[in-house]
């Protein structure tokens, strides 16, 4: 986890995980044509979510996770050299196990 970053209320700092540069096949693909990636490892976590009332509601996704989402979710940011989203716990799509 970069030392330099918290997440807020209900968002996640995700580290993508790459696709695959070749097939089963043994064929390499170009990065030209390599999809972007759509999975990922939570490395922080927000406090949660506020409800109305004032209660702080915990988030489903923890630290170590791997987590399915949307390929357009979030905002792609660069810290300590190296590429993360971070998105509300709400974009994720589910959890891997």
């Amino acid at each position: 986890m970069p030392s330099t970053f918290r997440p807020l209320g209900d968002r996640i700092l995700v580290e993508p995980i790459a696709s695959e540069t070749k097939t089963k096949g043994g064929i390499i693909i170009p990065d030209t044509a390599i999809e972007k990636p759509t999975r990922g490892k939570v490395v922080a976590v927000g406090p949660g979510a506020r409800a109305e009332d004032g209660r702080l509601l915990k988030l489903d996704v923890k630290v170590g996770d791997i987590v399915l989402y949307g390929k357009w979710t979030g905002t792609e940011v660069k810290l300590d050299g190296k590429d993360f989203v971070i998105m509300k716990e709400a974009d994720v799509l589910g959890i891997a196990e």
